[in-house]
């Protein structure tokens, strides 16, 4: 298989307010829209997310159309304690403020709009 795009579609129930969300607080910058849809795409994220109207006729198959409930969209960032602090400053929903992780995961969540979870991660050293 030559896979030559990737995406991450999610069906929610206002697309307007999840991609102008994921723009203003993630730098991602719209590649295509039309009614009930847009795709968006950022230089680093290595795929578009995509956000689908719920209910659409046309979305297959009708039996996952809900909206993205139990979804986490995970990017993995150089400095996490930054992109919290900045991400507050703007006045975004903090779902699970900063934690670290026994493994090492040092994270934060937050929600757009819809309800979209978003999780921040930085790989932290273990303490020895």
């Amino acid at each position: 298989m030559h896979i030559t795009d990737s995406a991450l579609s999610l069906n929610v129930r206002e697309v307007e307010a999840s991609a102008r969300w994921v723009e203003q607080h993630l730098g991602f910058r719209r590649q295509m829209e039309a009614d009930g849809f847009a795709s968006l795409r950022h230089p680093e994220a290595g795929f578009n997310l995509i956000y689908l109207r719920t209910g659409l006729e046309t979305f297959k198959p009708a039996s996952v159309a809900g909206d993205a409930d139990g979804l986490l969209v995970v990017f993995v960032v150089g400095d996490v304690d930054a992109e919290y602090a900045r991400l507050q400053a703007d006045g975004v929903t903090v779902v699970t403020p900063l934690e670290t992780e026994p493994w090492g995961e040092r994270y934060c969540q937050l929600s757009d709009p819809n309800g979209v979870v978003y999780q921040l991660v930085q790989w932290v050293e273990l303490p020895t």
